[in-house]
């Protein structure tokens, strides 16, 4: 990254502090960050004292001409920006397609306009197998992104698909900690799992897949997994409080018992990459890349799941403390 200029959209939220932070240890030329929010962009531009290296744009991916405009003289972009929420994406689906799919094709668009040379694309596990719209969109940004290989011979395109990543704006963490102040903690099912990684891992693993991807992979983190219900449990233990009540609600609307990083049918088209990735090939012919892996092993998964595996309380607490959220 040294001497590079970098544009993040959706920059402000917890991935893009943590990204900003290594990404200035790279010594970079300039670092864009593009978001809708001016209050989030000027309390990130006091918490990094006012780096001249950092470049704050009011804008949005929905509008071409501002991608088009941020995107000048770029020679990576980290596409953050997307509506997360799952319940949110469920009753304002118009308002997700037109950020998660129309604002990714936006940056494609721009990136190729302006002969950026990498654009790494932040997917979920919820693109997998999607049972609501939020991962229905993100599984179509893949699909654009992976496609986009094809439009440009200069610009390569990836993504890179991971699960939940712990102390992230809206994270599970902050919720539970917050109910446990009050006595409670509120669980939707007790059955249910998911994967999870520190934030500063997850950024290490992201300028890993840039550095080393061809263009038109999905580059899949190995993540740990764990029940939420024992994540609750290490929290209420570490907090010392008593009596704390579990109250469960039952699964919301588009919300999985288990999450997976790898679908069925995706296994067939995977290879290993090495002990922190997998690696899904298109299924479209993007010219050398199947060549580039011809040697790399196949997976003998049927699929990568959040209940399998699953980290004991002591690894979870472990977690918990690499992250910080712990003493």
């Amino acid at each position: 990254m040294l001497n590079n200029i970098i544009l993040i959209t959706g920059g402000t939220g917890s991935w893009g502090h943590e990204l900003v932070k290594q990404l200035l240890e790279k010594d970079p030329k300039e670092i864009r960050i593009l978001s809708r929010n001016e209050a989030s962009q000027v309390a990130m531009q006091r918490h990094f004292d006012n780096n001249p290296k950092l470049n704050f744009i009011i804008g949005d991916i929905r509008d071409i001409y501002t991608m088009k405009k941020a995107c000048e003289n770029v020679d990576v972009v980290y596409h953050l920006a997307a509506l997360k929420h799952v319940p949110i994406c469920e009753h304002q689906t118009n308002e997700a397609l037109k950020t998660n799919v129309i604002g990714t094709q936006n940056v494609i668009e721009a990136a190729i306009k302006n002969r950026v040379k990498k654009v790494v694309y932040i997917s979920t596990d919820k693109a997998a197998n999607p049972a609501n719209f939020y991962g229905m969109t993100k599984a179509i940004g893949e699909k654009l992104i992976i496609h986009a290989n094809l439009l440009s011979d200069y610009t390569k395109f990836v993504c890179v698909r991971g699960g939940n990543v712990v102390g992230t704006n809206g994270s599970v963490i902050h919720v539970f900690k917050n109910q446990i102040s009050k006595g409670f903690v509120g669980i939707t099912d007790k059955r249910m799992t998911r994967f999870f990684l520190t934030l500063e891992d997850a950024i290490k693993l992201l300028f890993k897949a840039t550095y080393e991807s061809r263009g038109g992979e999905i580059f899949v983190m190995k993540m740990p997994t764990c029940r939420i219900i024992d994540l609750a449990d290490v929290l209420i233990e570490a907090s010392g409080k008593t009596n704390i009540k579990i109250l469960e609600s039952g699964i919301r609307p588009g919300e999985k018992l288990h999450e997976i990083l790898l679908s069925e049918y995706e296994t067939n088209n995977t290879v290993y990459y090495d002990n922190e990735y997998f690696v899904i090939l298109p299924t479209i012919n993007i010219s050398g890349l199947k060549d580039y892996y011809l040697n790399f092993k196949k997976v003998d998964l049927e699929s990568y799941s959040s209940c399998e595996n699953l980290m004991g309380k002591k690894d979870i607490l472990d977690m918990l403390q690499k992250g910080g959220f712990l003493p």
